[in-house]
């Protein structure tokens, strides 16, 4: 494990830019498996699978050796470094690919996890618990999808400007728009 790995890569950048990630990669400061990082974290050992793998493809964390289990191969990682600098270069570039990321299913994909582990940790015996869920479907035709996408940003930056003062209580509101499948019977 190096001191220090000096970070010039984008991808490397944003593969840090997940709190879980960096969670995990503390975790990998031995070397450990996912099933034990998943227990220290209190997560699935697939969903830290999925952000090692994401840390393994950026160049860090390593794989350092595998073990059978129950006659399936383990992978035993460890963080590449004790310490991460970011290139300078790197940091007006980061802001521009995430708001092209939130075009992405990966994107939405992330968030619906973050979505799902949020209402998770809901205590569910408090006397209220104030939320409100919302569905619909809106055609839109290709031409005016720029425009729609644009207007629903404006109306999202909209209300985080009016309500994201620091007083009150705090709620997350997530939007996800994704294009319908074929209806399946």
């Amino acid at each position: 494990m190096r001191d220090v790995l000096y970070l010039e890569e984008i991808e490397q950048a944003e593969a840090l830019l997940k709190p879980q990630r960096v969670e995990v990669l503390r975790q990998l400061a031995e070397p450990r498996t996912c099933t034990e990082v998943a227990q220290q974290l209190g997560q699935t050992p697939q969903r830290v699978y999925y952000h090692v793998k994401r840390l393994v493809d950026a160049g860090l964390v390593d794989l350092v050796s595998e073990r059978k289990v129950r006659g399936i191969l383990e992978g035993i990682y460890q963080a590449a470094a004790r310490s991460y600098w970011l290139s300078p270069r790197l940091v007006g570039r980061i802001g521009l690919r995430k708001a092209q990321d939130e075009l992405s299913l990966g994107y939405l994909l992330d968030l619906m996890e973050e979505v799902q582990a949020d209402i998770a940790a809901l205590d569910r015996t408090a006397p209220e618990l104030p939320s409100i869920g919302l569905s619909g479907e809106i055609r839109v035709l290709p031409e005016n999808r720029q425009e729609f996408l644009n207007d629903l940003h404006t109306l999202m930056r909209d209300l985080f400007t009016r309500y994201g003062g620091a007083e009150g209580d705090a709620f997350k509101l997530a939007v996800a728009c994704y294009p319908k499948g074929e209806a399946h019977d």
